[in-house]
Formats: structure tokens, C-alpha cells, sequence
């Protein structure tokens, strides 16, 4: 199995955002972090790829054709990443409930309460452990 060689992927966020905002200012909003912090990632990116992704301008940051490219390679798998989370986040968890008791317990009121509460929570797989008598 080969060994992908992937640049950081902080650095890939903080470019994909100041491409989409063309602002570094405003991708460190979006980030939490700070403009000076956005342009070390990109410069530092830059260096990983051996070529420059913007044409810095006053206050403004225009992709460069790579740049460009790049983006929208980032902005579709972040948004492909973004949508399978959402999904497998959105599946509840199967939980299981191990409960111990007297057989007599189990018979006359556990397992009915079980069958009860079944329909009303989520809660998939029970495991039943009779207490062993001393």
C-alpha cells in the first residue's frame, strides 16, 4: 500500500477559505484563528506545492489559475466530507443494556418492562444476566 503525500490540512482549510472569501481577514473569522495566522498556512502551503496559489493585491487575494483549480477540488471534498458526516452523524446508536437479576425478577417484571420500552427508546440489544445464587 503506497503512502499518500498530502500537504498539511490546516493549511488546505485556511486556502480553501481565503479562495472563498478572496480575504484572508475574513477566512480567520471563519476559522477562529488570526489573518497572520491564514497567511503563514498559505505561504507555508505555497512552499509544499512548489508554486503560488494567489496574486497578492491591497486587501484582496485573486487566485491564480492553479489556485483555482485547487479550490474547487478542496470545495468539492470538503462539502462530499461535510455531507457523510451529516448523514452518519444523523443514524442513531445502537446502545446495549446489560441488566442482572433474580430469574424471578426477569419473569415477572423485567422482561415485560423490556418489551414495553422497547417502543419508546432507542435502545436495541438487551443482555440479560441471571444472578447466580449463593
Amino acid at each position: 500500500m503506497s503512502t499518500r503525500r498530502l500537504p498539511s490540512l490546516s493549511a488546505l482549510r485556511a486556502f480553501e477559505a481565503a479562495a472563498r472569501h478572496e480575504s484572508a481577514k475574513q477566512a480567520a473569522l471563519e476559522l477562529s484563528v488570526t489573518p497572520t495566522a491564514i497567511s503563514h498556512q498559505i505561504r507555508g502551503l505555497e512552499e509544499t506545492l512548489g508554486f503560488s496559489l494567489f496574486l497578492r493585491k491591497t486587501r484582496q487575494l485573486e487566485l491564480t489559475s492553479q489556485g483555482r483549480e485547487l479550490q474547487q477540488v478542496l470545495e468539492t471534498a470538503f462539502n462530499s466530507i461535510n455531507n457523510v458526516v451529516a448523514r452518519l452523524s444523523a443514524i442513531p446508536v445502537r446502545q446495549t443494556v446489560t441488566l442482572s437479576t433474580t430469574p424471578a425478577v426477569a419473569v415477572r417484571w423485567l422482561l415485560p418492562w423490556c418489551v414495553c420500552c422497547g417502543t419508546l427508546i432507542p435502545i436495541s440489544i438487551y443482555a440479560y444476566m441471571p444472578l447466580m445464587s449463593r
